[in-house]
């Protein structure tokens, strides 16, 4: 019975590279096109996750578990993230009611 990493090593690299940067290029298009800070915020978390499968694929590639660690911190830094993001979006709305990037300017005075 062949494990997981068998499998994946099935797809060829160039798959992974593609798909990683398809993902990464249209988190990049949100952040730079929406106003609404939770899109934005998505698309963050998007291209965050695109450099995640790339790096566990180069890992598999070259049969070496640093990248599958170093995977696993970035996602634990991430899960951070959202906890501070998501409680600074809420913080946002309470004051301003509205999540529109745009209406944040307000708030420098």
């Amino acid at each position: 019975m062949g494990s997981i990493f068998e499998n994946m090593q099935g797809v060829p690299l160039n798959h992974y590279i593609w798909f990683c940067a398809i993902i990464f290029t249209i988190g990049v298009i949100g952040v730079l096109v929406r106003r609404n800070a939770i899109i934005i915020f998505m698309s963050v978390e998007l291209m965050l996750n695109a450099v995640n499968l790339l790096l566990a694929a180069f890992s598999v590639h070259h049969n070496d578990a640093s990248g599958q660690v170093f995977v696993f911190f970035i996602m634990a830094l991430a899960a951070a993230e959202v906890a501070v993001g998501l409680s600074i979006i809420v913080m946002v709305y309470r004051n301003t009611q509205s999540i529109d990037i745009n209406v944040l300017n307000r708030l420098k005075w």
